[in-house]
């Protein structure tokens, strides 16, 4: 992450693995047939070669496009995360596909977390140029 576009990439990249998540599993009622939440060819072992694919995929977007396309993502998760109760959203194995951990934490992660992340690191590079 070496400006801010990257870092907006970066968040607007983990949110549609969230999206799209939710989507390809919502009428999944058995793990075995779930997709997981990482694309297959990574693990939570190797991500960091994911975020790398992330970040070379938009060396040609713009910051305006970056947050443009992070709003977008933010939009959409807001509104996925309102059609769900407390209940499913922070009850441990409520969907079969989010294996022990509930839906709530793949939201908090790919926003609060995410979001805190992103705070330090601008931040950070706002010392760096000031």
């Amino acid at each position: 992450d070496k400006n801010v576009r990257d870092i907006l990439i970066h968040l607007y990249e983990w949110q549609k693995l969230l999206l799209k998540f939710v989507e390809n599993n919502a009428d999944k009622t058995d793990a075995k047939t779930a997709i997981t939440f990482l694309p297959s060819e990574y693990s939570w072992k190797t991500y960091g070669a994911m975020n790398v694919m992330f970040w070379n995929r938009h060396q040609n977007t713009s910051l305006e496009a970056a947050k443009e396309m992070l709003a977008q993502s933010h939009t959409k998760v807001l509104s996925l995360a309102e059609q769900f109760t407390n209940e499913e959203l922070f009850t441990k194995k409520y969907f079969p596909w989010t294996g022990t951990s509930d839906l709530g934490s793949y939201f908090v992660s790919t926003t609060a977390s995410h979001y805190d992340w992103a705070i330090k690191k601008i931040k950070l590079h706002c010392k760096k140029v000031a």
